[in-house]
């Protein structure tokens, strides 16, 4: 009697042999799974390394001057940050108001009055692909000085920060480009937003 329960105990192997080989097939899954997942992470930040963090990264329009961004949409760059230009508000004198407001999600302070030579702001009629940038009506930026001084102080990390704009267009209903050219140690592409005034 001892010697066939011994036989048939022999000949089933353990339960827990089974689950054990399961569970460890399943492990070996995820790992694969998580390794795959490392890599294609590591390939994603390779490339933008290879852009450099001034590079915008968006779906749909791309934010050059020939595929200008719409009011309302928001300029993303490689290194973190969001620049959003709201939609403009009219004014009972004729003027409009939006404002431009910067982001900070890159893991540094950031300066945002840029240099001399390129303005970090710049408002301008007409449509944003055109060359000349002379259309034959204008716009003046009434609070150029207000905007410019609220672009003096760097950004500190993971705050934001909205610079107003005051405008009053030659005449109602006329394209305008913003443009905003924020520094990097290296360079940035310029974000080009075109709305109408009207």
């Amino acid at each position: 009697m001892d010697t066939e329960e011994a036989a048939t105990a022999a000949e089933t192997p353990p339960a827990a042999d089974g689950s054990r080989w399961f569970h460890g097939c399943w492990i070996a899954a995820i790992a694969l799974l998580a390794l795959f997942a490392l890599a294609a992470h590591a390939v994603t930040e390779f490339e933008k390394s290879l852009d450099g963090d001034g590079q915008m990264e968006q779906p749909g329009r791309s934010g050059s001057a020939y595929q200008p961004l719409g009011p309302g949409a928001t300029a993303r760059y490689e290194d973190g940050l969001r620049v959003t230009v709201s939609r403009p508000e009219a004014h009972d004198d004729g003027t409009y108001s939006l404002t431009v407001t910067y982001k900070n999600g890159t893991d540094e302070d950031l300066a945002l009055d840029g240099d001399s030579y390129s303005p970090p702001l710049d408002v301008r009629a007409g449509e944003a692909s055109d060359e000349d940038h002379y259309a034959g009506y204008d716009v003046e930026w009434l609070n150029h000085a207000r905007s410019t001084a609220a672009l003096a102080q760097p950004l500190p990390e993971d705050d934001e920060r909205a610079v107003p704009l005051r405008l009053k267009p030659s005449r109602k209903g006329i394209p305008v480009t913003v443009e905003v050219s924020t520094p990097t140690p290296g360079s940035r592409d310029t974000a080009h937003f075109q709305l109408t005034l009207g």
